[in-house]
C-alpha cells in the first residue's frame, strides 16, 4: 500500500501541503499471510522493510523482525513449515530501536549496547506476545533469558516469576538454534534421526537401516511400542517411540545394555 497522505487547506490560500507519512501498520501488510518466505522478504523489501533478526522455537516457528526506517515501524512475522502464518505489530526494541529514535540504532547507541539490543529477547518469547511494563520484571526476564540462551546455571536469586519464565524461552530457543546437533563430539560422522518423527513405524526403521542403524531390542504393547536402534561407527543408540504406527518420538538415550 503506497504511503497516504491527507491534503489540508490553508485558512488564507488555496495552496495544499501534505501531512506527516503514515507508519505502515501490520493491518496493511495482510496480504503477506499465506506467502511463502521467500516471497514474504521480497515483498517486505520492496515496501522499505528491513530484517533485523530472526528467532526460532523448538516447535518448529520462527519469528522474524522488520524494521522501516521511513516510517519508524517494527512488524514481526511469524513463519511455520515455510509460509507466513501471522504478521503482526511490534515493539520499537524488538527491532534494536527506541521509540522516536528517527535514526537507525546505529548511529545512536555504542557497539556493545546495540549488540545487547540486537540479541535480546523480543515479544514473540513472552506467553502473551507483550514486554513487561514493569521495568523489573522486564529485567529479570531478559536476565533469565540470556542465561537460558547460553546455558548458563539457573540463578533466580530474587524469585522471580519473570526470572523463570525468561529463562524457559532462553532454553527453548537455545535448543531450537542446535536441532542441527546429535550431542556428539570428536571427529566420528553421525547420522541424521530426527527428521523421521511422524513417518510410519515400518518407514523410519527402513530409513534408519539404511543409515546404519540396527535394531537390537523391542519392546511394548498394542498401543506403544519402542525400538532400541544402534549405529556402531557413531555409536548412536536411539529410542523410536511408536504410537499408533507413527513415530512419536526419536531420541539419542546414549546407553542400553543391547546397544554395544
Amino acid at each position: 500500500m503506497g504511503i497516504r497522505t491527507t491534503l489540508i487547506a490553508g485558512a488564507a490560500t488555496a495552496a495544499l501541503a501534505a501531512s506527516p507519512v503514515l507508519a505502515e501498520k501490520a493491518r496493511d501488510l495482510v496480504d503477506i499471510n499465506g506467502m511463502r518466505g521467500s516471497s514474504a522478504e521480497s515483498a517486505l523489501q520492496s515496501r522499505g522493510f528491513e530484517h533485523t533478526s530472526t528467532h526460532k522455537n523448538s516447535m518448529g516457528y520462527a519469528y522474524s523482525y522488520w524494521w522501516n526506517e521511513r516510517d519508524d515501524d517494527c512488524v514481526q512475522v511469524e513463519v511455520y513449515n515455510g509460509r507466513v502464518e501471522t504478521i503482526q505489530d511490534a515493539a520499537d526494541q524488538d527491532c534494536g530501536h527506541h521509540k522516536g529514535d528517527g535514526a537507525k540504532a546505529a548511529g545512536v547507541i555504542a557497539g556493545a549496547a546495540l549488540l545487547g539490543a540486537l540479541v535480546s529477547h523480543k515479544s514473540h518469547h513472552h506467553e502473551d506476545r507483550n514486554h513487561h511494563e514493569d521495568q523489573k520484571a522486564e529485567a529479570d526476564y531478559e536476565r533469565g533469558y540470556t542465561d537460558g540462551l547460553h546455558n548458563a546455571a539457573y540463578h533466580n536469586y530474587d524469585r522471580s516469576d519473570a526470572y523463570s519464565s525468561g529463562y524457559t524461552a532462553g532454553v527453548d530457543e537455545r535448543e531450537a538454534k542446535l536441532s542441527h546437533h546429535h550431542g556428539h563430539g570428536g571427529y566420528s560422522q553421525v547420522a541424521a534421526y530426527k527428521d523421521v518423527e511422524g513417518m510410519s513405524g515400518s518407514r523410519a526403521r527402513d530409513l534408519l537401516n539404511e543409515r546404519g542403524f540396527t535394531r537390537v531390542s523391542r519392546f511394548g504393547d498394542d498401543n506403544t511400542r519402542y525400538s532400541i536402534m544402534w549405529r556402531a561407527q557413531s555409536r548412536q543408540c536411539l529410542q523410536l517411540t511408536v504410537a499408533d504406527g507413527l513415530v512419536y518420538d526419536v531420541r539419542d538415550i546414549g546407553n542400553h545394555p543391547d546397544c554395544r
